[in-house]
């Protein structure tokens, strides 16, 4: 997957998952929309183009080199206020957003209920708050015995800017040896042993991410259908910008 364009870029509609995203956002009241490339960046111009004002691309040069925290770690210099953190290629309805822009505290990952799909990344949290993320379900409860895994990582947090801070300075020590590094399961699990990071749990969320083949399948027979089923598709919402948005793209 990805090959021929960046997974946000496929089309399950009339347009791109990340365009669909962005009419969501714009929808529910973003007012910036921060994108992180890296794999083919030219072919993320277009919406730059057409959201003109709105939309801004960053490029991470060392894509091929590096995880998602140095992709949002190439956007910090544009990033002032408390923000929204999405991935690219999420297939979601819209009470993923509303939930998290809802939830009082100014730090949140949002959680939904065990899928049973392949490439899960289960959330173990003590109290209602973030503790550990693990792919691998039965470490996750070896390591951390006291916590409860409370559910999957759906791909949509709300980070305060001094969260955001926390997270930078952990990635910079990081960096000193490997640029390799997840925004979640290694930034956001180690800011949340300084700052509290609520974890939202809703059961029922219609949402996927596409990593594989099997994954597009899924989001293009089960996923997307459901969505529109629900929430239809957006058309828009400049009209109603209120907060900024970043997001990492690859």
């Amino acid at each position: 997957m990805g090959r021929l364009a960046p997974k946000g870029l496929l089309r399950l509609g009339a347009k791109s998952i990340i365009e669909e995203s962005i009419l969501r956002l714009l929808a529910n009241g973003m007012e910036r929309i921060v994108i992180v490339t890296g794999h083919l960046p030219e072919q993320f111009d277009p919406l730059e183009v057409s959201y003109r004002g709105v939309v801004e691309l960053v490029h991470n040069p060392q894509f091929a080199d590096s995880g998602s925290m140095y992709s949002l770690f190439c956007a910090r210099d544009l990033v002032e206020e408390d923000f929204l953190l999405l991935e690219s290629d999420l297939v979601y309805e819209r009470r993923c957003l509303t939930a998290c822009l809802a939830a009082p505290s100014r730090n949140v990952v949002l959680l939904t209920g065990f899928s049973q799909t392949s490439d899960e990344v289960f959330v173990a949290t003590r109290s209602g708050y973030l503790h550990s993320m693990s792919k691998d379900r039965r470490a996750l409860a070896e390591e951390a015995p006291d916590c409860e895994i409370k559910g999957e990582l759906v791909g949509i947090s709300k980070i305060s800017r001094e969260l955001f801070s926390i997270m930078i300075e952990k990635a910079m020590v990081r960096f000193r040896a490997t640029l390799h590094m997840d925004y979640e399961s290694n930034c956001l699990v180690a800011a949340a042993q300084e700052t509290p990071i609520k974890c939202v749990l809703i059961e029922d969320l219609i949402c996927c991410e596409i990593d594989y083949a099997e994954h597009f399948a899924r989001a293009r027979d089960v996923i997307y259908p459901a969505v529109v089923a629900k929430d239809g598709v957006e058309k828009g919402g400049e009209e109603n910008r209120a907060s900024p948005l970043a997001g990492a793209s690859q």
